[in-house]
């Protein structure tokens, strides 16, 4: 099948220009100057006129919760939201029931996606201290790389002990894989929620949460994922960077992960947002948050992810103890950030390099994240428009709510494209497509 996607303004590689793009049997096959080709040379055409055409998001951090806690959340669903937020590939995580610490378990997440996803997948491989030496039996274009906690989170996943750190991270540099971190010193979280509870009882209001899991907890984990990267020349993506501290840690073969919750709230949110805006690591300052979009323009920041984390809502009552940490952003997610592009705070062409290009480059994603010739046709298709406001009707996420519900937007994803076919269009998924294995390496 060909298809004339035209009129639109390609944002791309840090251009913006106005371009016809033809599409072949899935593929990007010309980009072309508007107008030049000829009526009998497609079978369908798209006239996006007045809207700019992304590269699809590529969100490299997400919890879609299958299999074992799909009550939550699944492939299906979340894959549907992602379709209508412009959202062309994920990369999830390893701590589902069971977690993909294993060949088998992998497998597993493959064969359900190939039946479920509406857009293209791939899994991380999740460590553990005593997985190390089944590494090098995961085929490295299965696998954009490993995935360390080195602070607990959800799926008891916790490495802390210094023998297995050292070990993981020298494997990784062994077999060339990326590895990436969630950071945060779990034996000061764990004094931090002590002393909250003796001070405020049981379940502490969430305000406390970001003392709990403290910037000083972060910047302790993140300096020491650095040291080990640095001594055993791995290849360290730090994910959800929450603290401005933190960003000195970039460089040579270190990058930083920026989640759109920490670019979005600050500390005082939790007034009004309470536990819905409760994640891991907390959303600190309004300082913090400052300095991290400032990463987003100086190069401290590499990428721009979700870490999208459905619960149900009976599990996001309560406070700093009892309240779940997470929350659904992958249908948003991209809208969101062009918030901030409205605001000044970084450039569309920005935007597209953080959410599309560098998650590409670091994962070593074979043909996705560019418009380019001879690449996948992933496209999202959006523009700016009258001033509208998030309603529950509109959130595809299995969980059914979102902490942006009441937010106002001025864009909108019109179409998104994947693999070359509209898996989303002016409001409709089309649950019924299928998307592809991402390739790795």
């Amino acid at each position: 099948m060909s298809l004339l996607i035209k009129g639109g303004i390609v944002v791309n590689e840090g251009h913006s220009f106005l371009a016809d793009l033809f599409i072949e049997n899935g593929h990007i096959k010309n980009i072309l100057k508007p107008g030049t080709i000829s009526r009998d040379a497609y079978q369908e055409m798209i006239d996006v006129t007045g809207c700019f055409v992304l590269p699809g998001v590529i969100d490299e951090h997400v919890h879609f919760r299958e299999p074992g806690m799909t009550a939550k959340a699944d492939i299906h669903t979340e894959s549907m939201a992602a379709a209508a937020g412009g959202v062309t590939s994920f990369l999830e995580m390893p701590n589902t029931n069971p977690q993909t610490i294993t060949l088998d378990a992998l497998e597993e997440k493959y064969r359900l996606a190939a039946e479920k996803s509406v857009v293209n997948f791939g899994f991380f491989y999740g460590a553990t201290s005593l997985n190390i030496d089944t590494f090098a039996a995961v085929p490295r274009r299965m696998i954009p790389g490993i995935k360390l906690f080195m602070g607990a989170s959800t799926g008891n996943m916790l490495v802390d002990k210094q023998e297995s750190l050292e070990r993981i991270f020298a494997a990784c540099h062994d077999l060339g894989l990326p590895l990436m971190t969630h950071c945060e010193d779990t034996a000061l979280i764990n004094r931090n929620m002590r002393e909250a509870m003796a001070t405020y009882g049981d379940d502490p209001d969430i305000s406390i949460h970001p003392e709990i899991r403290s910037a000083e907890a972060c910047y302790a984990s993140s300096a020491l994922a650095v040291k080990l990267a640095k001594k055993y020349d791995t290849r360290l993506h730090i994910a959800h960077i929450t603290t401005a501290r933190e960003l000195a840690l970039a460089g040579d073969n270190v990058s930083l992960e920026a989640c759109v919750p920490h670019l979005l709230f600050s500390d005082s949110d939790y007034l009004t947002k309470k536990a819905l805006i409760k994640c891991n690591p907390a959303i600190k300052t309004a300082s913090d948050r400052e300095n991290l979009r400032q990463g987003l323009t100086n190069g401290k920041i590499l990428t721009v992810a979700t870490d999208h984390a459905p619960h149900l809502w009976k599990e996001k009552q309560g406070g700093a103890a009892k309240a779940l940490s997470g929350m659904p952003m992958v249908q948003f997610s991209l809208l969101a950030m062009l918030e901030l592009v409205n605001r000044g705070v970084l450039p569309l062409e920005r935007l597209v390099t953080l959410m599309c290009h560098h998650p590409a480059h670091v994962f070593k994603i074979h043909e996705r994240g560019f418009i380019r010739e001879g690449h996948w046709a992933d496209l999202a298709i959006i523009r700016p428009t009258a001033p509208w406001i998030l309603r529950k009707d509109r959130i595809l996420s299995k969980c059914g709510w979102s902490p942006l519900e009441g937010e106002t937007f001025h864009w909108e994803v019109v179409h998104t494209l994947c693999n070359g076919a509209l898996v989303y269009s002016r409001g409709r998924v089309d649950a019924g497509r299928v998307g592809k294995q991402l390739v790795f390496g």
